[in-house]
């Protein structure tokens, strides 16, 4: 076997470790679960460093199981929580599950019948018909309160000062979590548990549970939480998560925040999210840092995750899409812009109704009297004749031009540009 820790350890994958793990995984070929709750109907970049972790382990040998928490999911995990999570209903937990699924399989093979292939499960199958009674008796019992209460998710939760306190459906979780753990040894060999380093008490419950119940050995290996270089929270933006659903995140605004990450986060994250090889990287940092304006690594980066989320077409419009805003003749790149990527490019740009049955119209009325892009005549007829003005990315040079239906892109917007840096949107209705 390959040495899976060995290329987790130098792409800087591995925050704890069990002892025997690394043995474990150079014997045998060995089947190794990670789970994700379907709070959401999608996964977000922050799941990314898991699914990571089991394609890589797929890559060298081992048998993935993905684990959608239908049953956990309906209970929170309390793990980094300052306070305790909404519960969601059945059926937005059953929509979730069945999204997560369809996401997952892009990235692990499911279906190619070899031995390394991936395996989905939901603990729901095997939890729906477990009575409360039966749960405590046959499971409760073999772990002591002592034990539960020594966990980190659960101590800085009692501990915190502000606190709300913990359900006993909270308190539970680790419980749940690792019964799917002894479960999974016990009907499909799963020898292994991984997940963020928040995960950690729980997946140990899990492996004591195995050792107390079936006398077996079992292992727990964690990543860590990914954060930026200043300790802030990775993935998250002014809008909240960078989603993996083009419907949530789109593929240019996915691509821009790999694009636009500093260069010590770029430096950690090309391990973490590729499969470059290890020479090819150090080779992009030391370009990097010889001319760090190149931004090299940012731009790899981006290529590598957004090719692998969203596919080889959608990074090629989203790079198309970045050349919009700095590139000259874009005229023919706007005009073939989707409404999604398009409203992506300009998020955030001032928007003006404009109704189509006004047009066509004298751009000089249509931009300071029908909308206020600029606050008076004389001083849009100022901006055309300085050679400032440009609509759909093609310059005005007449003050008598008009605005006609045939400017309207795709069927809805015109695209105002006042100098070099200032936009505004027309919307059609």
């Amino acid at each position: 076997m390959k040495d899976f820790i060995e290329e987790l350890t130098w792409r800087g994958m591995i925050h704890d470790i069990m002892p025997g793990t690394r043995e474990q995984l150079l014997k045998e070929p060995t089947p190794t679960y990670v789970g994700i709750d379907p709070t959401a109907d999608s996964l977000h970049i922050g799941h990314l460093v898991s699914i990571m972790m089991l394609k890589h382990l797929q890559r060298f040998g081992h048998k993935p199981i993905a684990l959608v928490g239908g049953a956990t999911g309906m209970i929170g995990d309390p793990s980094m929580k300052s306070a305790e999570r909404k519960l969601l209903d059945e059926e937005s937990l059953r929509h979730n599950e069945e999204c997560i699924k369809k996401q997952l399989s892009r990235f692990l093979d499911f279906d190619s019948g070899e031995p390394d292939c991936a395996l989905l499960v939901d603990n729901y199958d095997w939890m729906k018909e477990f009575s409360f009674i039966n749960f405590i008796r046959d499971v409760g019992k073999h772990i002591t309160v002592n034990y539960m209460m020594s966990k980190d998710s659960v101590r800085k939760r009692l501990n915190a000062e502000d606190r709300e306190g913990m359900s006993f459906t909270e308190f539970s979780y680790q419980l749940v979590q690792g019964y799917d753990f002894l479960y999974l040894y016990k009907n499909y060999g799963c020898r292994l548990q991984m997940g963020g380093s928040d995960q950690w008490g729980n997946i140990t419950t899990g492996t004591e549970l195995i050792r107390r119940i079936l006398g077996g050995e079992a292992y727990a290996m964690t990543c860590p939480l990914i954060t930026k270089a200043d300790g802030t929270k990775f993935g998250k933006t002014e809008k909240g998560n960078v989603w993996l659903d083009a419907s949530y995140t789109s593929p240019y605004a996915f691509y821009q925040f790999w694009l636009n990450v500093a260069d010590e986060d770029a430096k950690r994250y090309i391990k973490i999210f590729t499969f470059l090889p290890r020479e090819e990287i150090e080779d992009l940092i030391v370009r990097q840092d010889s001319a760090p304006e190149s931004r090299v690594l940012q731009k790899r980066l981006a290529q590598e995750v957004t090719t692998m989320v969203h596919g080889k077409e959608e990074y090629d419009k989203a790079v198309e899409a970045s050349s919009v805003l700095f590139g000259k003749n874009t005229h023919d790149i706007l005009a073939r812009l989707d409404e999604r990527t398009f409203l992506s490019v300009f998020d955030g740009v001032p928007t003006f109704p404009i109704s189509k049955s006004s047009l066509p119209c004298g751009i000089i009325d249509a931009l300071a009297e029908k909308t206020s892009v600029f606050s008076s005549k004389g001083e849009c007829k100022k901006m055309i004749q300085g050679g400032g003005l440009s609509i759909n990315k093609e310059k005005v040079t007449d003050i008598g031009a008009r605005i006609t239906p045939e400017d309207i892109m795709d069927g809805k917007y015109i695209l105002v540009q006042k100098g070099k840096k200032e936009y505004f949107i027309l919307k059609v209705e």
